[in-house]
């Protein structure tokens, strides 16, 4: 056995024990096919806070239940533990070494299911990874709050023995399921009104598990937590930045201004309005590790030309619409643009890349994305067609792009209101939000795909 230290070896195996006699919770389950493949570690990336813990609870469940997996055959860590926090890459091996002092009959005769969360938390954990799937008989699970755990990077390094998914707060559909209300197709009236009712709540609540079932006052205090753990963990301290009040005013400007445009001089300058003397390099930084976090998204123009796509101005989505309401100091963000954040995130659950579009004559979509089958998809968000004017931008809008990208179907999301237009280019679809997210997850749900490495 290594030599490791005797203190930290016995925290360990008191991890393990302590682990192994929880109970399972009863927990809403996801709308995700992880699948796991011998020699490969699976790995669950997303935000903090958005289930991932409790996705590795549901997998040990089943695997207990329906695979006949003795708890005892289970190492599971959490390396955000306040316990490990001096834990390097060199101190790695003292978990399986712990595991295997409680368990020596184990080693090389019976498989070990080893779950280790949050194990970006150490640097180079890669290389203990691979080492343990060519040398121990184990199935490895990692959960992760870095995007960075689907870099070319770590796919090198892993010598491709890992599969990633990535895991976001709860889908509309996810949040019916929670409150125990079984999605169906063809709804009747009564259905449709409790659907409707459900989305109300889930528009005010957003997607975060913990947050549901708390009073209004109370998700806003955990939201304002979440976002200052956010910046503390997974940017300040990630990535030891020098000027972390730029960090946060910067994040309060984007917040702020979810769903609009931005470019990296307009927010170099308004830091430099603030003291903050940042180079445009450090501030396009800060936004890559925004991302990396799974806090905030920049969408790009959609262009053929990469040059030209990143030159022109970006636009700004936060990972959860109602954290955006609770955490945004209330001036410049409104319904729409929510609905639009909204319907981003439930877009990027599916699909990678999302673009905004923009006609040869400047009229904007919102969003175009290319299915798998190759074939565009153009949406419009718009919280309500019913001005005279409103309607007849966004529709032309949509429209001249549909004739550009050679596509018949075009969508427009609302709040509540339902259409179908026809013209002569094709067919627009005007659809309440609750529907286009059910049908979004109806399509595409369960089916994401991986992440190989």
């Amino acid at each position: 056995m290594t030599s490791f230290d005797e203190k930290t070896l016995a925290t360990l195996k008191a991890m393990i024990i302590d682990d192994q006699a929880l109970s399972y919770q009863a927990t809403t389950p996801r709308n995700i096919d992880i699948k796991s493949i011998h020699g490969k570690a699976t790995v669950c990336i997303g935000v903090r806070r958005c289930g991932k813990s409790t996705l590795m609870r549901q997998m040990m469940q089943k695997f207990e239940k329906e695979g006949g997996v003795s708890r005892e055959n289970f190492l599971c860590i959490n390396l955000f533990d306040d316990r490990l926090h001096n834990m390097t890459v060199n101190s790695l091996g003292a978990i399986t070494d712990a595991f295997f002092s409680l368990y020596p009959e184990k080693k090389n005769s019976e498989a070990i299911y080893i779950f280790l969360d949050e194990i970006q938390a150490v640097e180079g954990w890669e290389m203990f990874i691979d080492r343990l799937l060519r040398t121990e008989k184990c199935q490895i699970f990692l959960t992760g709050s870095s995007a960075r755990m689907l870099s070319k990077e770590i796919a090198t390094q892993m010598r491709g023995r890992s599969l990633s998914w990535e895991l976001f707060p709860f889908s509309f559909r996810e949040y019916l399921e929670f409150k125990a209300f079984k999605p169906i197709k063809n709804l009747n009236s009564k259905q449709i009104f409790q659907v409707q009712k459900h989305f109300g709540e889930y528009w005010k609540r957003g997607g975060f598990p913990e947050v549901l079932n708390v009073l209004p006052s109370l998700r806003v205090k955990i939201h304002q937590e979440y976002k200052q753990t956010i910046l503390l963990r997974d940017l300040i301290e990630r990535h030891d930045i020098s000027h972390p009040k730029a960090v946060i005013d910067l994040a309060a400007w984007l917040i702020d201004n979810n769903s609009c445009l931005y470019s990296i001089n307009n927010l170099t300058g308004y830091l430099k309005s603030l003291g903050h003397k940042l180079a445009k390099a450090s501030v396009s930084q800060y936004l890559d590790w925004f991302e990396d976090a799974y806090f905030l998204f920049s969408v790009r123009i959609f262009d053929a030309s990469l040059a030209r796509s990143n030159a022109n101005p970006k636009k700004i989505y936060c990972i959860d619409h109602a954290l955006v309401a609770s955490i945004s100091s209330q001036i410049l963000v409104n319904s729409g643009h929510l609905l639009e954040s909204l319907v981003f995130i439930s877009l990027r659950r599916y699909f990678p890349e999302i673009y905004y579009y923009r006609t040869k004559s400047g009229k904007e979509v919102d969003f175009i994305l290319t299915e798998p089958t190759r074939s565009r998809i153009l949406v419009q968000v718009c919280e309500s067609l019913s001005d005279t004017k409103t309607r007849k931008r966004e529709l032309d809008s949509l429209e001249e792009a549909m004739i550009e990208q050679k596509t018949m179907m075009g969508i427009v999301v609302t709040m509540t209101e339902t259409d179908t237009i026809t013209t002569k280019n094709g067919t627009i679809e005007v659809l309440p939000a609750w529907k286009f997210l059910l049908n979004l997850d109806s399509k595409y749900g369960a089916s994401q795909n991986s992440g190989g490495s």
